[in-house]
């Protein structure tokens, strides 16, 4: 069944917060169709007012150890998405880049629930929040649990747009410095890392609409121009000019990128002539 693009909401709820209510009313079928979900379903979104809340529940539940309290961290959440709007904006623009590139989503309610990519990145925004407050050893501490939930080891210095799908998510490495920008796509096994013991800017900047395929490593301060293909596997070493296909070991560029925003349509396939 063809699923609904995300455009395609219910007009009753288009006034309020599109995104949450269109999440709850899944969030109901859901519980209808699979009783023994309500549990789950109920505290995880249902019982909340808002996407912030349930996000910061979520957080909290999925981070919580004998170091750090369920409650504490959920304070810290709700702190966070009360004090800066655009993390609840981003989280949002992160869910729609979810449904609308992964063909395995097919609900809003899902992301939110089930897929650790979009979890993980959630907490990493959490995790920046807090290093940009100052409050570093907190920051390290969401890193650290974060990378043990999630399997996704994300520096809470790094600056990451909105829009941004991680996929599969396991091993994803992003450093201190590196830059990503909006509407960026990247799989499985992703490093975005540096090169040696340099202490400054030492990580590389993606630029907005790149797509980087599964075990690409993309190493050393250099750009990665917007809307470009690392294909699978690659390990980059050198600027990458706009719209171009980079593929090898190490990368060299194989074409142009095939289309315009090779990041929302998801094409990893190379032609005769690029491979």
């Amino acid at each position: 069944m063809t699923k609904p693009r995300s455009a395609e909401f219910h007009p009753k709820v288009t006034a309020v917060d599109p995104v949450w209510s269109r999440i709850c009313d899944e969030a109901r079928d859901a519980v209808r169709d699979e009783p023994l979900l309500g549990g789950l379903i109920h505290s995880g979104l249902l019982h909340h007012v808002t996407m912030e809340r349930a996000l910061a529940y979520r957080f909290s539940l999925k981070l919580a150890s004998g170091e750090m309290s369920e409650q504490i961290l959920r304070e810290i959440a709700d702190e966070a998405y009360g004090d800066d709007p655009t993390l609840g904006q981003a989280a949002r623009a992160d869910l729609v880049a979810v449904f609308d590139r992964d063909p395995a989503c097919h609900r809003f309610l899902q992301p939110i629930l089930f897929f650790k990519g979009y979890q993980a990145l959630q907490s990493y925004r959490l995790a920046h929040w807090l290093w940009r407050q100052g409050r570093r050893d907190l920051a390290y501490l969401v890193q650290m649990r974060t990378s043990e939930a999630f399997g996704v080891d994300i520096h809470p210095a790094a600056r990451i747009g909105r829009g941004v799908m991680i996929d599969h998510a396991h091993s994803i490495v992003i450093g201190e410095t590196a830059v990503v920008g909006d509407n960026v796509s990247m799989l499985h096994s992703v490093t975005l890392g540096g090169t040696g013991k340099e202490e400054e800017d030492r990580h590389p900047k993606i630029g907005n609409g790149v797509l980087i395929g599964a075990g690409a490593k993309v190493l050393g301060n250099i750009r990665i121009g917007e809307n470009s293909r690392i294909a699978a596997g690659s390990v980059v070493l050198q600027d990458v000019p706009c719209c171009k296909t980079v593929a090898g070991v190490p990368a060299r560029i194989v074409g142009d990128a095939g289309c315009d925003q090779p990041a929302v349509t998801m094409d990893h396939i190379l032609t005769e002539r690029e491979a």
